[in-house]
């Protein structure tokens, strides 16, 4: 099984989402989800997702909230094989809102919470969203 970290960011009440390529490796183009990506040796989870931040968004100044920690597994295909990935998500606040995108990403949007929940391609996604979102408002 694949595993890999990210992270739901929120910038006071707005939440930002990725928009990943169309060739991206799970082969869905153009869906909208979490700054999310695999876990590298000798790096914790939380590591790795502020790392995937960084990477995928310039971001550097997030501060993660404690108590959130929730997974979500799913099958995807890669070259026809389908494949186990599990995803373990954090929650982060942070004060930056410029956002330099990677060559993975084609778009990204800051949200209120209705707006990214609509927004979102994946109902797992939507449910990690609204898992967060009481952690959020005691921000």
């Amino acid at each position: 099984m694949e595993k890999s970290c990210g992270l739901v960011v929120f910038n006071s009440n707005k939440i930002l989402l990725l928009k990943y390529s169309a060739n991206d490796t799970q082969g869905e183009g153009g869906h909208w989800d979490f700054p999310k990506g695999h876990v590298e040796s000798n790096e914790t989870e939380i590591e790795t997702a502020l790392r995937e931040l960084e990477e995928e968004t310039g971001i550097t100044n997030a501060e993660i909230i404690d108590g959130f920690r929730h997974s979500i597994s799913y099958t995807f295909y890669r070259k026809s094989e389908p494949l186990s990935k599990k995803v373990i998500f954090f929650l982060a606040g942070t004060v930056e809102k410029k956002v330099t995108l990677s060559h993975e990403h084609i778009d990204y949007a800051w949200l209120e919470f209705d707006n990214a929940l609509e927004k979102l391609t994946y109902d797992n996604a939507r449910q990690i969203l609204k898992k967060a979102l009481p952690y959020i408002k005691k921000q």
